[in-house]
């Protein structure tokens, strides 16, 4: 039996506003829950009226509260720049978050911890004001928050032009690290926030990682002899893993409206027939890129589900998606249920851009990859798919920049049907009974989750 903690403390979770960092802290926040803890999520004011809730059952026990980012009616979209919307949401929010703390610890339900992540490095702050426990949460993987932190203390200088290494990781050529680290000009914002992850982190109790020992042992062993570290993941619906937290069965905060018709097409077609196609909600290819794509696609045999949100902002031609119409293997879809698309057996390769969040998916699900990273730790996830954990292959791109049709051609029929394609497929599988084991009782991770809960019992 699972051991609930006596007593009800109070956990009050801030994720970065952006739905890849709201819904593994919202898996961890089930976690809790299921170990006794009270915990409320917050998420902007903007988000809350915009995300598309798939049932309020499926948050178990997790209860939702708002701030204000400064930008209540329009989000990101309505700021001018990164760089303002960045500054008025820790103004913004620093008090809206004062406020709500001040709600909480004015009733019997005041907060007693705060787990935040660290690209909103002034909830610690403010958690501190109150004296409460701190805890970081790092969304992406522990290898890229390696390089950050060598990149924060000068043990590696920016821009790099030739292969860099740090103990824990394999060799790092240019093409493999975050483009912050190769080109700081590149979203010089965004720069900023990932590396000032660490500029406060000494003040928090806890550092807490969404990925899982064996994952990344020698990455962990490296990271925790100078910034100590618990993996607590992978944070993906207990469903697909331990089945221990009830109807814990996919993400339920989206920001797009989910389409079920990809669900009732896999169910036509046969095992291992298809290629899933999804670059996230950021990604925008060129239209050449795009192109190319589209028809790599139609030329592998394959049928292939492509989820494009925003169609009409994502570059594809009204005459190619008729192309692909009229080729009668292709589906076209805004958003999909990712976890139900990639537990489904006629799926036979995840074509994707290696986010942390789908790289960790595709992982706990068994399914092979073929990887094209794009930006922030994209290219870093696809180095280690293709090399450390292989399970996948990352696409190389020509002189001009562009991934062409016979290069994704070529390396889709390897993973589905070579002979190396067959061994990642094996290797996928293995990360999956590990990933399983590691979040079941007794776990490391479940153990490190233990730990979390007895650090705040004794605060």
């Amino acid at each position: 039996m699972e051991e609930k903690v006596s007593g009800r403390n109070h956990v009050l979770v801030v994720p970065y506003p952006s739905q890849g960092h709201i819904n593994p802290m919202l898996q961890f926040s089930k976690r809790l829950c299921s170990k006794g803890l009270r915990v409320t999520m917050l998420t902007t004011v903007f988000i809350s009226n915009s995300m598309h809730l798939q049932s309020s059952s499926l948050l178990g026990s997790v209860q939702l509260d708002f701030i204000s980012d400064g930008y209540d009616e329009g989000g990101f979209a309505e700021a001018v720049s990164i760089e303002s919307y960045l500054s008025r949401m820790e103004e913004v929010g620093s008090k809206s978050l004062r406020e709500l703390i001040k709600k909480y610890n004015g009733c019997d339900e005041g907060i007693d911890c705060v787990v935040y992540d660290p690209l909103v490095i002034w909830v610690l702050d403010v958690a501190k004001e109150f004296g409460l426990l701190g805890a970081a949460f790092f969304t992406q993987m522990c290898a890229v928050n390696l390089i950050y932190y060598h990149v924060y203390h000068g043990l590696i200088k920016v821009p790099i032009s030739s292969p860099i290494s740090i103990p824990g990781l394999p060799l790092l050529h240019p093409r493999d690290a975050p483009p912050f680290v190769c080109n700081p000009s590149f979203y010089p914002a965004y720069f900023q926030l990932v590396i000032n992850q660490f500029s406060n982190i000494h003040k928090a109790d806890l550092l807490l990682v969404n990925s899982f020992y064996k994952l990344e042992d020698q990455v962990v062993d490296s990271m925790s002899k100078v910034c100590p570290v618990l993996t607590i993941g992978p944070t993906v619906p207990s469903f697909h893993l331990d089945k221990a937290i009830p109807d814990d069965t996919d993400n339920v905060l989206n920001l797009f409206e989910l389409d079920s018709s990809p669900i009732t097409w896999l169910k036509q077609k046969p095992p291992q027939s298809v290629i899933y196609i999804s670059f996230g909600s950021m990604v925008c290819f060129s239209s050449h890129q795009m192109e190319e794509i589209a028809f790599a696609l139609m030329a592998t045999g394959f049928n292939f589900l492509w989820v494009i949100p925003d169609f009409n902002t994502k570059n594809l031609s009204e005459e190619m998606g008729k192309k692909i119409d009229a080729c009668g293997r292709g589906l076209i879809v805004n958003w999909a249920p990712q976890l139900e698309v990639l537990s489904n057996h006629a799926v036979g390769c995840f074509f994707t851009h290696c986010g942390w969040n789908s790289t960790l998916e595709a992982l706990c699900l068994g399914v092979p990859m073929v990887a094209l990273p794009q930006w922030t730790d994209q290219p870093t996830d696809a180095k280690f798919v293709q090399d450390v954990w292989k399970v996948g292959i990352r696409l190389k791109e020509d002189e001009n920049g562009i991934v062409t049709r016979e290069e994704i051609q070529n390396s889709i029929r390897v993973v589905m049907e070579k002979e190396l394609g067959r061994q990642m497929r094996i290797n996928a599988k293995k990360w999956k009974e590990l990933a399983i084991e590691a979040v079941t009782q007794g776990g490391t991770s479940d153990h490190n989750i233990n730990l979390f809960i007895k650090h705040l019992k004794k605060s």
